[in-house]
């Protein structure tokens, strides 16, 4: 998506946005499913693997690294254990790339009305994503905080949540409507700046790619420069707001069945300051950043997989409108 007012009509109509910005969604969080899995259980993990002695009574599985913890959880709950929590991540991927999208082509339109006084295109693409991803986030909330319950919890006698509706109606009894909302000020802290960064560096990266892509130097497929500035502008991103992803996966899984997860060994937390606090002062650095490795391994794909549909999607619903006369 181009930040010019001189491209607005390549943008595509309110309709179009919403349908490719779901479907990118949708496909991306198919593709990545395992790999959130497994970044969601080693951000719960809090003994080191460096020290066996901190490890030596946890009740649970103890993972070490992305391959590992994928054989791990395939071998102790079979392989649909990599798909824990699909069903509202699904929702939430869908629901969250049409909002997402939509709310980024709204803002860049109404920040191309300034004319003469308009920000520098890399400022205004980090202005609309950064609220694009706040407004996402915000809106589907209760679906990544269910997302991350179903993906900590056990198989079997283990299971906490037998399904989305027992899920729903657990939380709600038990700790109300606050409780869909836990480690949200995180989440949100976390999206504004990653998806501003993201998006300026998107923007940016695209043209590079795409006359790259078009040389006769180095020519690529259809699409690799969108999936390439997307993979990029993620790792870039995500780690630099990574810590705040980790404190909002915490945050998430307090309550009444915080001790009922795989990781039977979860701190008790509270609020987003006392949680990087106490974080760094019993693990350190290293353990704000606990999970990075396979979390890049995660967004760069996801990135370039939700980029690349949505650019290929927005262009076969401009194609097919414009065929049958829908204006």
């Amino acid at each position: 998506m181009s930040a010019g007012g001189e491209h607005l009509k390549d943008e595509g109509t309110r309709r179009q946005v919403v349908l490719a910005g779901g479907i990118a969604g949708l496909i991306s969080r198919f593709c990545i499913a395992p790999l959130d899995v497994a970044k969601i259980r080693l951000q719960l993990q809090i003994h080191s693997l460096s020290d066996p002695a901190s490890h030596a009574h946890v009740t649970g599985p103890v993972y070490k690294g992305t391959v590992s913890t994928i054989k791990t959880i395939i071998r102790e709950e079979g392989i649909t254990g990599l798909w824990k929590g699909n069903i509202p991540a699904e929702l939430m991927y869908v629901c969250y790339g049409a909002i997402q999208f939509t709310t980024y082509r709204s803002t860049t339109q109404l920040l191309a009305q300034l004319d003469r006084f308009r920000a520098p295109p890399p400022v205004e693409s980090f202005i609309s994503g950064a609220l694009a991803g706040g407004v996402a986030t915000a809106s589907t909330y209760p679906l990544d905080l269910l997302r991350t319950r179903f993906a900590a919890q056990g198989s079997g006698e283990h299971r906490i949540y037998g399904s989305l509706l027992s899920s729903v109606r657990d939380i709600a009894r038990h700790e109300g409507g606050r409780g869909f909302f836990r480690g949200c000020n995180a989440a949100v802290g976390q999206i504004v700046p990653y998806m501003g960064l993201f998006f300026a560096t998107y923007e940016t990266l695209r043209p590079v790619f795409a006359s790259v892509s078009h040389s006769d130097v180095l020519p690529l497929p259809a699409g690799a420069g969108d999936a390439a500035a997307g993979m990029f502008a993620s790792v870039l991103a995500k780690t630099g707001v990574f810590p705040l992803d980790l404190v909002r996966k915490r945050l998430q899984v307090q309550g009444p069945t915080r001790v009922l997860y795989v990781h039977r060994n979860i701190p008790e937390y509270r609020g987003v300051f006392r949680t990087v606090a106490l974080i760094y002062k019993t693990h350190g650095v290293r353990g704000l950043y606990r999970g990075l490795t396979v979390s890049l391994f995660k967004a760069a794909p996801a990135s370039a997989v939700t980029m690349w549909t949505y650019e290929r999607a927005l262009k076969l619903l401009q194609d097919y409108e414009v065929g049958v006369g829908i204006e």
